[in-house]
């Protein structure tokens, strides 16, 4: 015999919870949030994805080859109508597999296409944005050379008005070239 144990204290009693039916799907969703903060220790089981379905490869060799021509019995029918939907099945899940796989490869050119796109945006703002810098530095070295000019005059007065005209040429062009296409793409 067993010696005795000692008696267990009383497990505390949890209130019962009442019975809600829910009549919605949102009030279903919030009663199973409900359930799940009750105890938040406690892990949430997360179901794995279900693998897709596949159907069985065709036999290497087949024994019993059969068709729906007359000589059959009656009990062959239910094999052969068996056999024509397996391999129909089989025939669908490939075309399906094909047709998924043609939509992946459309999606990554789409991608691709989209990236080369960005791309070259990209590229030709960060041109702009070089010109731009270009110019800035080109007009502090103008300023910087007509500070120059002013404290020589004499010297090189003539050589300036020429610079100054293709200055103005040189502005005339990239004002021209700021009325370009908008720089972003839209439904694409």
């Amino acid at each position: 015999m067993a010696a005795p144990s000692a008696p267990r204290p009383p497990r505390p009693r949890k209130e019962p919870q009442p019975l809600v039916i829910p009549r919605s799907a949102a009030e279903e969703q919030r009663l199973r949030l409900e359930r799940l903060m009750r105890n938040p220790e406690k892990t949430v089981p997360i179901p794995e994805k279900l693998n897709e379905w596949a159907p069985r490869p065709p036999p290497e060799f087949v024994r019993d080859v059969m068709g729906s021509s007359a000589g059959a019995g009656s009990g062959e029918f239910h094999v052969y109508r068996h056999l024509r939907r397996r391999e129909y099945q089989r025939q669908d899940f490939m075309d399906a597999m094909a047709e998924k796989q043609r939509l992946d490869e459309e999606f990554q050119k789409k991608l691709e296409r989209n990236k080369m796109i960005a791309e070259e945006q990209t590229a030709k703002r960060r041109r702009k944005r070089q010109k731009l810098k270009e110019k800035k530095l080109q007009a502090k070295k103008n300023k910087l050379e007509q500070k120059k000019q002013e404290k020589e005059p004499d010297q090189s007065q003539e050589r300036g008005s020429s610079e100054d005209d293709e200055e103005d040429s040189k502005e005339e062009e990239e004002k021209e070239d700021d009325a370009e296409e908008p720089s972003f793409v839209m439904g694409r």
